[in-house]
């Protein structure tokens, strides 16, 4: 049968697939539409496992915030190169995802690729995956996600999707000032990489290795135990305010520490406004 460009075309239109890879199909299908659609999908799980071992240190961060800020989701997907992170194929997979992991109550990524893809029919997500691995022809996963819910949730992508982060905020409600302030914090939380949002939350572990690092430096300065003490205490003191959001100087003010920030806008707003909890991706970190 004669493969005709017309017939290409459809087919490179439904698949998204190259032209020569389309042509093949066809000619290995007789010219059956749906069998060259089978036969590229069953293409997509050969490449797939070809690459299966490869690393996936590229990719994207996506956040999908609800209109009403109450809840949102945010996930990373990976590949192999940065050109791959940066084509439409790659980037509508990533955006597709947020999207039906905002919408459904899944809590695993092996939860997520056993779900019907919401846009492509008749396919699963990890179907979905394996036609984005063929088009690209590069390993492609979902790395991870975060789900919050609350009382207002805002997130903040920088650097082309190489850094995203999501942040609670609670007290504000839905107000204008309190959005704002979110996002702020939520950039905060991506330029500065803080460890928690207070020094509660440090866990025990690293406190403990940090306490153990300035002991060991300061005995070697040969003072006396009273003072290699407070010198411990006064370098745990510096940490906690570098690594806790809460004591970092305010990105947008540094004369002012983040809590100040919180407490000049709760003013405004006649209440208290606390940061829940945040969660920051970095692309391959």
């Amino acid at each position: 049968m004669e493969i005709t460009a017309e017939m290409v075309k459809t087919l490179r239109d439904k698949t998204d697939v190259g032209m020569m890879d389309c042509k093949k199909a066809l000619k290995e299908t007789a010219g059956d539409l749906e069998a060259a659609i089978a036969y590229l999908r069953q293409k997509g799980l050969a490449v797939a496992g070809k690459r299966a071992d490869r690393a996936t240190s590229e990719g994207t961060v996506w956040a999908h915030i609800a209109p009403d800020h109450k809840s949102g989701v945010l996930l990373e997907v990976n590949c192999e190169s940065d050109f791959v992170a940066k084509t439409d194929s790659f980037q509508e997979l990533g955006s597709r995802l947020a999207e039906q992991l905002a919408a459904a109550a899944l809590e695993t990524v092996e939860d997520l690729l056993t779900q019907p893809a919401k846009h492509q029919p008749g396919l699963t997500v990890s179907d979905y995956v394996n036609e984005v691995i063929a088009k690209t022809g590069e390993k492609c996963q979902v790395r991870r996600f975060a789900r919050y819910r609350g009382d207002l949730v805002a997130a903040y992508i920088h650097h082309g999707g190489k850094i995203g982060v999501m942040l609670e905020l609670s007290g504000g409600g839905s107000a204008p000032e309190a959005l704002a302030a979110a996002k702020d914090l939520a950039m905060q939380v991506a330029a500065a990489n803080p460890l928690s949002v207070s020094r509660e939350e440090v866990s025990a572990e690293t406190v403990a290795k940090e306490k153990a690092i300035y002991e060991a430096q300061a005995k070697d300065s040969g003072k006396p135990a009273n003072i290699i003490e407070k010198m411990v205490v006064g370098r745990l003191d510096k940490f906690f305010k570098e690594f806790c959001l809460l004591e970092q100087p305010f990105v947008k003010n540094p004369d002012q520490t983040v809590t100040q920030f919180l407490q000049e806008v709760g003013k405004k707003l006649g209440n208290e406004l606390k940061v829940r909890g945040f969660t920051r991706y970095q692309v391959g970190a």
